[in-house]
């Protein structure tokens, strides 16, 4: 793991900056209160990372990059953590894809480690965990509706966005809408699986866990 330069020392606390909640302070709150219970249902209650949802991704990005000038003083560990969109190249690191995406360069003090992706898209996670998913949405609840490859960073976010909403529409709590369901769903899934599934999510856990280690 490429650790960066701060790490060794006493940490303040970790931050992850993550695309998502719009605009709308309510969904700020469900974002935040959705990946908290996330990191803690992965083990890491005690030693939770601070969770800031930015809304769009590039106020995370802006946001990350004022706070990773700060964090020298402040010993803090800045992570950013956005969807990727699309297909991540074998091989190819996070500043590498989100250069060629969004045109974003890598800031000098940033190294590979604090920069993470949702593959293709957050939602991509509920995947990993279809028992976890029908129980929220209940009676009527499609399974077979959700792409079947158990690769899931393979699957597009289109492909992922109609199928939700086609497994819910008969649910108790459906249909899927982002704003409505996203980090409520969020909340309940199995970090484990989704670790399992997902290589980058894994990624990201192992380098929170790492950070959470030196509090």
């Amino acid at each position: 793991m490429e650790l960066w330069r701060y790490w060794g020392q006493s940490l303040v606390s970790v931050r992850i900056y993550v695309e998502g909640g719009g605009d709308s302070k309510q969904l700020k709150i469900d974002c935040r209160r959705g990946f908290s219970k996330f990191f803690e249902k992965a083990g890491l209650a005690g030693r939770m990372p601070r969770i800031h949802a930015c809304g769009p991704r590039n106020k995370a990005f802006d946001k990350f990059r004022t706070k990773l000038a700060e964090s020298q003083a402040e010993k803090s560990s800045v992570l950013l953590l956005v969807d990727s969109e699309e297909p991540v190249s074998h091989g190819s690191d996070p500043w590498s894809h989100l250069k060629k995406r969004d045109g974003w360069k890598r800031p000098d003090n940033a190294g590979n480690d604090n920069v993470h992706l949702m593959v293709q898209c957050m939602e991509s996670w509920f995947l990993a965990d279809v028992d976890s998913l029908e129980k929220f949405f209940g009676d009527g609840f499609r399974r077979a509706a959700l792409p079947k490859n158990p690769k899931i960073e393979k699957v597009t976010t289109d492909a992922i966005a109609l199928s939700l909403k086609s497994a819910t529409q008969r649910g108790k709590s459906g249909p899927y809408s982002k704003g409505g369901h996203s980090f409520r769903v969020l909340a309940v899934i199995c970090p484990a699986k989704v670790a399992n599934a997902s290589p980058h999510a894994k990624r990201l856990m192992d380098t929170v866990s790492a950070l959470a280690a030196h509090k």
